[in-house]
């Protein structure tokens, strides 16, 4: 069984992610009907702190959900025990965490 403070930090992040991902959403139908290239969408977000930001806050919401996720199924399906699925969240949460803000550093500022 899950605790309650796990279920809600996991609602919460959803909550979190439903915006951005409307507005990832949305960026992507723009370009796309927009008829934009790779190289004119990475101008449009180069040395942009807003997307920055937009991007890091999305890439943290993520994290923080899906490693939360993955240490509940571990626990409820996988019979694992809470101690190691919080050391498996952990590893999961600051893997995402460094591969996505890596990328958006990479597309943002390099």
């Amino acid at each position: 069984m899950i605790s309650a403070k796990i279920y809600l930090a996991q609602r919460l992040s959803a909550l979190v992610m439903i915006p951005l991902v409307c507005g990832h959403l949305a960026l992507m139908i723009y370009a796309i009907q927009g008829g934009l290239s790779v190289e004119e969408i990475l101008s449009r977000t180069q040395s942009s702190i807003g997307w920055f930001i937009f991007y890091s806050s999305f890439v943290i919401a993520v994290s923080i959900h899906a490693a939360l996720g993955l240490s509940v199924i571990a626990v409820e399906w996988g019979k694992m025990s809470p101690k190691w699925s919080y050391h498996l969240g952990l590893v999961v949460c600051f893997g995402l965490l460094a591969m996505g803000l890596h990328a958006i550093w990479a597309v943002t500022f390099a």
